[in-house]
């Protein structure tokens, strides 16, 4: 029986009033809220945390609340292959894996979403030689728009998987995800603050020479942080930051004195410049090593709005520079650095890193900011360098325009058309990017 809610994304950019709520907690009790669903003539919307800023898991009639659906299936230590049910957390999966010697190859910055979540959205760590979250599918159980339940993999109905392990939640419910692990991993992580024009400068470098580089650039300033994460074997022994330390840097100066200086920056506009050059001294230069995960994620408690977008890796500098631009001369207020990551080409049909070295530039405003006339800046720049917007982040591309970036688009939307002729697992957003 299902329950009606009131729903809300974690970062406020999206609601819903489905019609009902279920949270089923087996692969059966799903295929039945869908056929249920399909008798009612409802839609079906399978929600995780709610991490994403798009519309992508708005749900208009029957909301699947995926936390019911959070087990271990099976895990192989020897091959690394495990698999896991759909509504488990990055952050639970990593304890698991820590459990059995294993670990993700890659992940993005934080561990709060689903897995079926982190693959349906095209979630991405960074890395020159690494791919998205996606790439390390190797198998899917999912509910079809009829109820059936299918399973695919590469050899096992092929094309299915293909669309299905970065689906938008347009091609079914994810039940179980099976993925590919590798050995578990420690990370040395070194942190300094480096000037923007040094770092576009020796950037082939930086990223060739590190296995995961990013950094971060904070706009009205030429100030950056840079990122360095290195892979070790578990024998490397662990120089964790004490308690004291991570909690100056990650909760203190990462979250509540960043949240204070967001407050004050909303208040008074013309302190921003100012704030975000100290922001710049204030984190500052830190090494450490750790297991993989506990260096490639950090706690969010900041509420803000994002947008993020894939460009050729050889657009960027072009790309950054007309950023940096286009604030002074829109005059924009801008709190948030500027995020900058990289991923190798892959061949996930709606990857956003599909077919080309790609870097991902994310950018960030403040909850209380307005962000719209700097969102809609930033997109002409990204729009104008062929640029691929992240499917769970702002954005507001069309089918039309969408197709034209991605050489398997019609390939997708031909799957689409032969397992959900209906339209049981659409709405609003996916009207939207992938048409009617």
């Amino acid at each position: 029986m299902g329950t009606t809610s009131l729903w809300q994304n974690w970062s406020g950019t999206e609601s819903a009033d489905p019609a009902r709520v279920v949270r089923p907690v087996s692969a059966g009790e799903l295929a039945a809220a869908v056929v249920a669903a399909a008798n009612d003539g409802l839609r079906v919307k399978a929600v995780g945390t709610g991490h994403s800023f798009s519309g992508i898991a708005v749900a208009d009639g029957v909301q699947v609340d995926m936390g019911g659906l959070d087990q271990v299936v099976e895990v192989d230590s020897r091959t690394g292959v495990v698999t896991v049910e759909a509504g488990m957390t990055l952050a639970r999966l990593n304890e698991v894996l820590d459990a059995h010697g294993l670990a993700l190859e890659n992940m993005g910055d934080i561990d709060r979403q689903t897995v079926s979540g982190a693959i349906s959205t095209g979630t991405h760590g960074t890395g020159d030689r690494y791919r998205g979250f996606a790439w390390q599918v190797k198998g899917l159980r999912l509910v079809q728009g009829d109820g059936s339940i299918v399973h695919c993999t590469e050899f096992v109905r092929p094309e299915l998987f293909a669309a299905a392990r970065l689906g938008l939640g347009a091609i079914g419910v994810i039940a179980e995800v099976t993925l590919q692990c590798v050995p578990a991993f420690r990370l040395k992580a070194v942190e300094r603050p480096e000037r923007l024009g040094a770092v576009l400068e020796g950037l082939d470098v930086l990223v060739a020479e590190n296995d995961h580089f990013e950094f971060y650039w904070f706009p009205h300033t030429d100030r950056t942080l840079t990122k360095c994460n290195n892979r070790y074997a578990m024998s490397e022994p662990s120089r964790a930051p004490g308690r004291l330390a991570n909690w100056w840097t990650r909760k203190f100066t990462e979250n509540t004195l960043f949240e204070a200086s967001n407050r004050v920056g909303t208040r008074f506009p013309g302190m921003v410049r100012g704030l975000n050059r100290l922001a710049g001294r204030v984190w500052s230069a830190r090494e450490y090593t750790d297991v993989s995960h506990k260096v490639f994620t950090s706690p969010r408690s900041v509420v803000f709005r994002e947008m993020e977008y894939a460009v050729p890796r050889e657009a960027l500098p072009e790309v950054l520079e007309d950023l940096k631009a286009m604030v002074e001369r829109e005059g924009h207020t801008v709190s948030f650095p500027v995020e900058v990551r990289f991923a190798a080409a892959d061949d996930v049909w709606l990857s956003t890193a599909q077919g080309r070295r790609t870097a991902y530039v994310a950018v960030h405003q403040y909850h209380r900011h307005d962000h719209e006339a700097y969102f809609k800046d930033c997109a002409a720049i990204f729009d104008a360098a062929d640029g691929r917007p992240h499917w769970g982040k702002m954005h507001d591309l069309t089918a039309k325009k969408l197709a034209d970036r991605y050489d398997r688009f019609e390939d997708f939307l031909k799957v689409r058309d032969a397992v959900d002729p209906d339209r049981r697992f659409a709405n609003a957003y996916l009207e939207r990017v992938l048409g009617d």
